[in-house]
């Protein structure tokens, strides 16, 4: 609890230091945004076990032609969440989250992939498992998703590090589509950040094993811990990024800072997964922003 909340202060710290250095800098927010886009698709997609690498899927959104043979899934993958990113970054500031929502981001990540499924909660004999995990009845679906909304909702009062990680785990829990659910699940994270007021956060896939450690932990125990850690990790990375640029930095590579500054590489990326130094990852390469020199 301590921990999340000394997360959460942090991330207050950072948020108003983002507004101030956002003040009249709309147009490069639209380009860190516009630029991050590839890197939202491809880690989400990966973490489903798309083939697509982060190179191919830039190339697939700027409909550059690939040097392999990509299935026609996995280019629709690609380009439909893209397309989901690109418009809650808008449509999050003007609606708030509901049901009738969340179905439509459904469709428009799934058409042209499941068309049977697009757009609609699972229904009838409509089970689906994950890992040992048993999804509930789909009767349940609609039920447990209100539910979900309202606790959300109910507790505006809590830190948002706790409120996004409870809300995902029970999306992910309830699996209320034949096909699609992680990647709405962490669209629907993003929706909800933005609305408040916070900036997106991108699960990377080199954190899937912990990403998949939470669900086995709310699973077994009703717990939301691991995931908690994930939401407030991503959410500073987010964070430090965009005042990199924000702010004026000169961005160079962690590694570029350990050589020239004699400091030891593997301490600083152990600095930069824990969050304790300003660095993030960008293109899947640690990166940090330092001061320009003055002249």
């Amino acid at each position: 609890m301590a921990k999340t909340l000394n997360v959460f202060n942090k991330i207050s710290s950072l948020r108003e230091r983002y507004y101030k250095a956002s003040i009249g800098k709309e147009a490069l927010i639209k380009l860190i945004t516009e630029a991050e886009v590839a890197e939202q698709v491809y880690n989400s997609n990966a973490i489903e076990n798309s083939t697509l690498t982060l190179e191919e899927t830039e190339k697939i959104l700027m409909q550059i032609d690939l040097d392999r043979f990509i299935n026609e899934r996995e280019i629709f993958e690609a380009k439909n969440l893209a397309r989901v990113v690109s418009y809650i970054d808008i449509k999050a500031r003007e609606q708030e989250l509901n049901l009738p929502m969340i179905l439509l981001l459904h469709e428009m990540l799934i058409s042209n992939i499941r068309d049977d499924v697009a757009g609609r909660f699972r229904k009838d004999n409509e089970f689906v498992r994950v890992g040992s995990h048993i999804a509930p009845d789909p009767k349940e679906v609609v039920g447990r998703l209100t539910k979900m909304l309202a606790d959300y909702n109910a507790a505006s009062n809590e830190n948002i590090i706790k409120r996004i990680a409870k809300l995902h785990l029970t999306f992910e829990y309830t699996h209320p589509f034949v096909d699609g659910n992680g990647r709405i699940g962490r669209v629907i994270n993003n929706y909800l950040l933005i609305r408040e007021g916070f900036v997106p956060i991108n699960i990377k896939f080199i954190d899937r094993k912990m990403y998949y450690e939470a669900f086995r932990e709310f699973d077994a125990k009703d717990e939301t811990a691991v995931m908690e850690e994930i939401v407030g990790k991503a959410l500073t990375n987010s964070y430090h990024k965009r005042l990199a640029y924000l702010e004026g930095k000169k961005i160079i590579a962690l590694i570029d800072q350990a050589k020239n500054n004699k400091l030891s590489h593997s301490n600083l990326i152990n600095k930069a997964n824990r969050q304790t130094i300003e660095a993030f990852l960008e293109k899947n390469v640690w990166k940090i922003g330092i001061e320009n020199e003055k002249k």
